[in-house]
């Protein structure tokens, strides 16, 4: 009788470790299911600074007669810009760099056997950083009436930034992370479960791009520079658990 009693005894011991047992691994299981999706956003934006550069050179055998007609460069520079609108807080000239330059001399057998000093090559640049896009955008095409005038002015193309990027970038987030959100949830629906909390979140590169422009993506994020439309995108990799 006692040892039917202990093997009954066993018996419900081993069925009770079985139930817990396989309730702790169905627990365990479902504690480490997981939805991982890539949400992503995109807005298109007008930027709403422009950066124009210009250098000038003068070249001359006597370095005060080269340093003087530069500054003549920069005392015309500075009354054209003044006279098409630019404040004197907007263009900002740079020092003056100053090359001593040389043509070598060779024999018949391409030995260098000398050299001879052609003068001081002095160079400065003038930088226009404002906020009115479309004046400074003209002065850069019409900047060829300081060459017309004798200055050996080489204009780059505008460059174009955006002084918000802080606030776009957090907006970007925001709907990158309800986008997420929203496909996560159609997995877990249609797979006939409900969707838990966010277990990690990782945000992806930040990219600005032109607008309807064929530039590709980097690992490192783009940032357009030559386009003034442009389209910033942001992904978030996010793990939900599911309920």
């Amino acid at each position: 009788m006692k040892t039917s009693i202990g093997v009954a005894i066993v018996a419900i011991a081993i069925i009770i470790s079985f139930f817990l047992i396989g309730n702790a691994y169905k627990y365990k299981f479902k504690t480490t299911e997981n939805i991982t999706v890539t949400g992503s956003a995109e807005k298109d934006f007008v930027s709403d600074q422009i950066v124009w550069e210009g250098n000038y050179t003068r070249k001359n055998l006597d370095l005060k007669s080269a340093y003087a007609s530069l500054k003549e460069d920069e005392a015309r520079i500075r009354s054209y810009l003044a006279q098409k609108g630019v404040s004197e807080n907007e263009m900002v000239f740079s020092a003056i760099s100053i090359d001593k330059e040389f043509n070598n001399r060779f024999d018949e057998n391409g030995r260098q056997i000398g050299s001879e000093f052609t003068g001081y090559n002095l160079k400065q640049s003038v930088t226009v950083d404002s906020k009115s896009i479309d004046k400074v955008e003209k002065i850069s095409r019409e900047i060829t009436e300081l060459i017309e005038s004798g200055i050996e002015l080489n204009s780059t193309s505008p460059s174009y930034y955006y002084t918000k990027l802080s606030e776009l970038k957090i907006d970007l987030l925001a709907k990158a992370s309800a986008d997420a959100k929203l496909r996560a949830e159609t997995i877990a629906k249609n797979a006939g479960s409900s969707l838990g909390k966010i277990r990690k979140a990782t945000m992806g590169v930040f990219q600005i791009t032109g607008q309807n422009s064929n530039e590709d993506y980097s690992y490192g994020g783009v940032f357009n520079t030559s386009s003034k439309n442009k389209t910033a995108t942001i992904t978030m990799k996010v793990d939900f658990a599911v309920d």
